[in-house]
């Protein structure tokens, strides 16, 4: 068994595969698929996304300040793959992949797309402009969720929506799970024994 050295480049994948929402001041709006994306902290509750500066969606953002991020499924795959591949300049998103603006509960430019199961919705607070990607880091003001996955006890179902995943060019859905956070060093019960 061997390894083989390339080039310096981007390999951590899975990653989510979003629809980040976002509009201008004026009205403007679009829906740009972005795999770039993640947690930055926990408190206060923060995430990026990293944007081309030459995509159509990046001065939307820089003009108004605020984005969504909407999680996607394997309903929304197409949709999700389409937003990426077309430009807001050319087309209107929304009507070509049918998907519904809806309102955002703490913005007062960005939509959110009402088919997501979860709109995380972002003030941008720092602008990193790295290379080929500018850093979007922004702070989560507020979070919707879709309540038909809402259990009785008040948990969200999140891992029952059918999230996507995107892996070196290709899109999957989440599969079976394999283990709760902490399952490797958990304690086992002990079984008592009848006398």
């Amino acid at each position: 068994m061997g390894k083989e050295l390339w080039k310096p480049g981007n390999m951590v994948y899975p990653l989510p595969a979003v629809m980040v929402s976002c509009a201008d001041k004026e009205g403007h709006d679009n829906i740009i698929t972005i795999a770039w994306t993640g947690t930055i902290c926990t408190n206060p509750a923060m995430l990026y996304i990293s944007v081309r500066p030459t995509r159509y969606s990046y001065h939307l953002i820089r003009k108004s300040g605020e984005f969504v991020v909407n999680l996607t499924t394997k309903d929304l795959v197409k949709a999700t793959d389409w937003c990426g591949v077309r430009s807001g300049r050319d087309v209107d998103k929304w009507s070509e992949m049918h998907l519904t603006r809806g309102n955002a509960q703490t913005l007062i430019y960005a939509p959110i797309i009402e088919e997501s199961p979860v709109n995380i919705e972002c003030q941008v607070v720092k602008v990193e402009e790295l290379g080929s990607h500018h850093m979007f880091l922004a702070k989560v003001t507020g979070v919707q969720v879709d309540d038909r996955f809402m259990q009785d006890n008040g948990k969200f179902a999140l891992n029952k929506t059918g999230l996507l995943a995107y892996s070196h060019g290709e899109y999957f859905d989440l599969g079976k799970s394999l283990g709760t956070f902490g399952y490797s060093v958990k304690k086992k019960k002990k079984v008592k024994k009848k006398k």
